[in-house]
């Protein structure tokens, strides 16, 4: 990739209203927007859903996690494998989370400090510490596309002097990221040498934390930049308030990011707001539990109704799943604790969100998304 392909990834296509159509091109290959990226936590997606399987189910990007994969196996050892695309055997586009979520809400003890974070991990209670350095350095040794910034990520509600100071240590641990991923990507032996680095905006629900954050860790220019520390208990309303706060802020030629975001809805809505990236564990967690998502609302497998129906999960649904099973076979799976129905579930529901993508950049492309977002907001949120 030359070094031009490498500061300007990112092409942004046309607009509808504040609604994107973009394209991006990475190493690992093209990603077209807006996206959703398929959870694969550990490298794999729960379920029993195996990294190759996602090509199927139209995945464009696949999300690890970076404090997960630094616990178990480690980094090192996916390092000796070559990086996380030959240990998974998955060749497309993968994104690393920094690790910053998982450190906060998950670690047994921590202790911030501006170095970074001295915590216990939640397995075996082992002291760990981790800074921006340290998440750039284990993020290189996975080789992923796109590396997340490590960003201190706080609860909602939070007081407002913290949420201050805490966006600011998070702007100062982005300059040591970008700083870090220069290195790396210089040294000989390191696997990825055009990994991409995507910053976090923070200020918990203040706007002008939010926008005073945006505006400082913009001038940076990095190769994305994602919106943190929403979808963690306020309101949708509170969620969609800080897009619209925060988006004029946002370089308009850089892909934006909403992470861990989330319904059907959600996603409609943000992508009306100028959003370009999302992730979720919502498709395949629900599936788990026979929660599923179609084009005629929300279905809960579990109901009594469904004992003989003869019907696919989804009529108007391609995937392989609708296509070869009933709904009264899948429910039968899931009340015979047999986990193929698990695993049907979350292929069925990761192929709804990739569609839904894709059918939303289809109606971008053919200037009719305010009219394709009208008639689905409601309807994919009604229960079956």
């Amino acid at each position: 990739m030359s070094e031009e392909t490498k500061k300007l990834p990112f092409t942004l296509l046309k607009t509808e209203g504040k609604a994107r159509r973009g394209v991006m091109q990475t190493v690992h290959g093209t990603i077209q927007t807006p996206v959703f990226m398929n959870v694969g936590t550990s490298a794999a997606i729960k379920g029993g859903v195996s990294l190759p399987d996602l090509k199927e189910c139209k995945c464009q990007v696949e999300l690890s996690n970076t404090y997960h994969l630094h616990i178990r196996p480690g980094d090192k050892l996916i390092k000796k494998f070559g990086g996380l695309h030959k240990f998974a055997n998955f060749n497309g586009p993968i994104l690393t989370d920094s690790g910053g979520f998982q450190v906060f809400s998950l670690a047994k003890l921590r202790k911030i400090k501006e170095e970074g974070v001295y915590f216990q991990s939640h397995m075996d209670g082992a002291r760990i510490f981790m800074g921006p350095e340290e998440s750039m350095q284990i993020q290189s040794n996975l080789g992923s596309t796109i590396a997340m910034a490590f960003d201190e990520c706080i609860e909602n509600p939070c007081e407002y002097n913290y949420a201050k100071r805490s966006s600011e240590r998070t702007a100062r641990w982005l300059a040591r990221c970008k700083a870090e991923m220069q290195r790396l990507n210089s040294l000989p032996d390191t696997i990825n040498k055009n990994q991409l680095l995507f910053g976090i905006n923070q200020g918990s629900t203040y706007e002008d934390l939010r926008i005073e954050n945006m505006k400082k860790i913009s001038e940076l220019d990095l190769d994305g930049y994602a919106i943190g520390g929403l979808a963690v208990g306020e309101t949708a309303d509170v969620m969609y308030h800080i897009i619209e706060q925060v988006e004029p802020y946002m370089p308009k030629d850089k892909p934006r990011y909403l992470m861990g975001v989330g319904t059907p809805q959600n996603i409609l809505e943000s992508v009306r707001r100028g959003v370009d990236f999302f992730d979720c564990v919502m498709p395949s967690r629900n599936a788990r539990h026979g929660n599923l998502f179609t084009w005629e609302g929300k279905l809960n497998l579990s109901n009594e109704k469904f004992f003989d129906d003869p019907r696919p999960i989804d009529e108007k649904c391609e995937c392989p799943v609708c296509k070869t099973y009933s709904r009264a076979y899948i429910r039968h799976l899931f009340k015979a604790r047999e986990i193929l129905g698990m695993r049907l579930c979350v292929i069925h529901n990761l192929y709804f969100y990739n569609t839904l993508m894709e059918k939303i950049r289809e109606a971008l492309d053919s200037n009719s998304f305010e009219e394709f977002f009208r008639k689905w907001v409601e309807k994919l949120g009604e229960k079956i």
